[in-house]
């Protein structure tokens, strides 16, 4: 049986709004949680028969006025729209996603190692580490391996003390993944992280079923690192040109701050422990 990515998103979303989120009455008792699927209809102004089949899969070329109207009926946030329409497969202006090998060149090593008092790593579509600098050494030196945010998250012991507000983080990593499924539903790199996570980790599987869509935000992040302690940064992702799904992720502490001032101590401590390898030990 197919997929059915766009009637999935549907479900989730509709079984996340109650009646009284949106003003509407509710009657009768509900054996599911959320709206009905008629209710849904009628807000989105669509028959409640056509509804039923995009749920079901057995209609899925609904028109941008229909996705427009189902998206205000959700109460879809700008990124849960866009993911809306991908799945519907109108977005006629983005080009196919291509997968290309998952390796940095040099030129954006050299130019996150031309930041040395700041972490620069960059991420691919579903979240792994591709590259990252000393400073990002040093800051995931917690987790082993720093491989995959959402890996380091739900599965490494390490991740519940390194997010100081672990609900919120693990959250915003599964609706970044979310909006990657989105992009490239077929990825099997996506499809194996997710049933690995899935069965390692029920906090996991309950928020991926949730269908909750974001992409990067700017909020600051909170971290307890254990060799410096907390740590308050914002972030800058900038997309690769030549590299379409991966992003350069910079994070920023407040100058003069007792964060940066952490994250030099941070720097120093990692040099010095980098200078008493045996340089035979040391990775390449």
């Amino acid at each position: 049986m197919d997929d059915n990515h766009l009637g999935d998103f549907l479900r989730a979303r509709r079984a996340g709004l109650r009646p009284e989120d949106i003003g509407m009455a509710s009657y009768g008792a509900r054996r599911v949680a959320g709206l009905r699927r008629e209710e849904v209809a009628v807000l989105a102004g669509v028959n409640a028969d056509y509804y039923t089949r995009l749920e079901q899969g057995r209609e899925r070329n609904p028109s941008p006025q229909v996705l427009d109207a189902l998206s205000r009926a959700l109460r879809l946030e700008t990124d849960a729209r866009t993911h809306l329409c991908r799945l519907a497969g109108a977005t006629p202006g983005e080009p196919p996603v291509a997968r290309t090998a998952e390796r940095v060149g040099p030129e954006l090593r050299q130019l996150m190692d031309g930041y040395p008092n700041t972490p620069a790593f960059v991420l691919g579509r579903t979240l792994d580490i591709l590259a990252a600098n000393a400073l990002a050494d040093a800051l995931f030196a917690p987790f082993e391996p720093a491989d995959n945010l959402a890996r380091m998250a739900f599965a490494d012991p390490a991740g519940r003390d390194f997010y100081a507000d672990w609900e919120r983080a693990a959250e915003a990593t599964v609706a970044n993944l979310r909006q990657a499924a989105g992009c490239d539903p077929g990825n099997p790199r996506l499809r194996e992280l997710v049933r690995t996570l899935a069965g390692h980790s029920p906090e996991f599987a309950r928020l991926w079923s949730a269908h909750a869509v974001r992409g990067k935000s700017r909020d600051a992040k909170h971290l307890l690192h254990p060799d410096v302690g907390p740590l308050t940064l914002t972030y800058q992702a900038f997309d690769v040109r030549d590299a379409p799904g991966r992003q350069l992720v910079i994070y920023h502490a407040e100058p003069g701050s007792p964060s940066a001032q952490a994250l030099g101590l941070l720097g120093s401590l990692h040099a010095t422990r980098r200078g008493a390898e045996p340089r035979h030990h040391r990775p390449r």
